[in-house]
């Protein structure tokens, strides 16, 4: 079994609970324009997607997409990033981690990623951040994965990728690295999970 040289986490759904402050982000750019809220639907995929996949999708009108795409732009993230909850052994993981691995982010957030980190504290706990804005493709494309892979010199088996959304299992299975699924049993994965302190055995039994 191949040992492990980078660790690589998705955001949303794994680092951080963000149904609340997501939920809040979309719901207030909809009513901004006389809208219902999202239904459970729209909901899940924009928990998935990039923002502005998640905009064209509630937005689907192409006068609308753009005004939507414009009043998120200029709104911003930064009010909601308080109702984001940290995983409470975040912290504690990445620590132990980055004494033998090196840690990353792939993540489909664009422009709002390097502010979370900031008001989490959690700056220079990554040695590589991967947002929807560094690639052409975003996930299910596994180029964020391929990003990490070759900024670290690694093969697919090296890197151990921790998400919770069919995105992050395409990405992984496309990129063929070593897929954790956390807190979503029902996907197809190496590893289940159901919380990030979990990893540390995975990382541990392969020496």
């Amino acid at each position: 079994m191949t040992a492990l040289k980078v660790a690589a986490f998705d955001c949303d759904g794994v680092m951080f609970d963000t149904e609340a402050a997501n939920r809040a982000y979309y719901n207030d750019i909809l009513t901004h324009f006389s809208k219902p809220p999202m239904t459970d639907a729209e909901f899940a995929y924009c928990q998935m997607h990039t923002a502005d996949q998640a905009i064209a999708r509630l937005f689907p009108d192409a006068g609308e997409f753009a005004a939507a795409r414009a009043f998120r732009k200029k709104r911003g993230y930064g009010p909601y990033i308080r109702y984001m909850k940290m995983a409470p052994d975040l912290k504690d993981v990445l620590c132990w981690c980055r004494n033998s691995l090196n840690t990353a982010v792939a993540t489909n957030r664009a422009d709002t990623m390097n502010r979370v980190l900031e008001e989490h504290g959690l700056e220079g706990c990554f040695d590589l951040v991967v947002t929807a804005m560094d690639v052409a493709n975003p996930k299910p494309h596994p180029e964020q994965l391929y990003a990490i892979m070759d900024r670290f010199q690694s093969s697919p088996q090296e890197v151990l990728y921790i998400g919770d959304s069919e995105l992050d299992q395409y990405a992984a299975e496309s990129a063929g690295v070593v897929f954790a699924a956390c807190g979503n049993p029902g996907l197809s994965a190496d590893y289940h999970i159901d919380q990030l302190s979990e990893i540390k055995s995975i990382i541990a039994s392969r020496p």
